[in-house]
């Protein structure tokens, strides 16, 4: 008989991060259930950075595009940001919005990533996908791959530098940045300089250990995590047939991809899964750097930007990024 790991309490929430956790909670709860969707979205819509907050006083330009989505399916809206009076070619990041797969648009959650284009003189192409459940995998998915496979080949239009993209994604969006860095690897797409995944999505079984012992707190929970994956894969979820480009930590092979940043907190959902797949990323001979946060929960640094832990954990994306596309 297998032995079963015992689950221990779940652990501390970072002590700055908890007392705002408490007044978060109010109005985002641990667990979304499917009739609280509509209700997210707009919120979620509301919170969006205006046009003024985009631009930053003028110290960035936007423009948005509807290209060319999958074979039969509408078009794919970008979101391009660039920093004002800088000539290319530049570095671009292609950035792919969180939102448990059923949440969220090409304008949500950008504050570090304006930062990005602002400090590290990068060009952000942000996409916005189709969301489950009115349209489930592979949509989403194919919209991103879509959107990619147009701004590589509109490189020296968009001003960027074709061998300086880094794909990068959060929570959900992580997850399908995973997904998409998998395709493109399989398709013969675009190179790639690297892919950056925030507290990602990774995982559809929703059964280890911390998915346990984080129920019912923090930000997104396995009830949560439930209704995102359901939605986006019906009854597959958590069976034998789902497919790696859906949940990427069922991939059988992580080799031959691009250097990878990946980063979690200790105290939330996806804690093990993320950790599992950086293990995995380096027995498959690949280069990644993991942070594990502690005491932070899920979003943590989008939630509570002022942190202490949250200016760390973006203080180390960034360097990253420079490392990666700077010259």
């Amino acid at each position: 008989m297998t032995d079963v790991p015992r689950i221990g309490p779940p652990p501390p929430f970072d002590p700055e991060l908890g007392a705002a956790l408490a007044v978060i909670s109010q109005s985002l709860p641990p667990a979304i259930l499917p009739d609280m969707v509509p209700a997210v979205r707009q919120a979620m819509s509301d919170a969006a950075p205006s046009d003024e907050g985009l631009r930053r006083d003028g110290a960035i330009d936007f423009e948005t595009r509807q290209v060319p989505g999958p074979d039969g399916a509408p078009d794919v809206p970008l979101l391009i940001c660039r920093p004002h009076g800088v000539s290319g070619p530049l570095p671009c990041v292609y950035f792919t919005h969180g939102g448990g797969m059923i949440l969220g648009d090409n304008r949500n959650m950008l504050g570090e990533m304006l930062d990005w284009v602002q400090d590290l003189r990068l060009v952000l192409v942000s996409v916005e996908y189709r969301l489950a459940p009115e349209h489930p995998f592979p949509a989403g998915l194919e919209d991103v791959y879509a959107g990619l496979m147009w701004t590589a080949g509109h490189a020296a239009e968009l001003g960027i530098d074709p061998d300086r993209l880094v794909v990068s994604g959060a929570s959900a969006g992580g997850g399908l940045t995973a997904g998409l860095t998998l395709l493109v690897r399989d398709r013969g797409g675009p190179r790639l300089a690297g892919h950056l995944l925030a507290c990602p999505m990774l995982d559809d079984r929703n059964d280890t250990p911390s998915s346990h012992q984080m129920a019912g707190r923090g930000a997104w929970d396995r009830t949560s995590n439930d209704t995102g994956w359901t939605a986006l894969l019906g009854e597959r979820r958590g069976g034998r047939d789902v497919p790696a480009y859906a949940a990427p930590a069922r991939a059988e092979d992580l080799s031959g991809l691009p250097p990878l940043f990946i980063d979690v907190g200790s105290a939330e959902t996806f804690r093990d899964e993320v950790v599992t797949y950086a293990a995995r990323f380096w027995q498959a001979g690949g280069d990644a750097e993991l942070h594990v946060w502690p005491g932070g929960f899920h979003g943590f640094d989008a939630l509570v930007p002022q942190a202490v832990l949250s200016q760390r954990a973006r203080a180390a994306r960034s360097a990253w990024l420079r490392r990666r596309l700077v010259r």
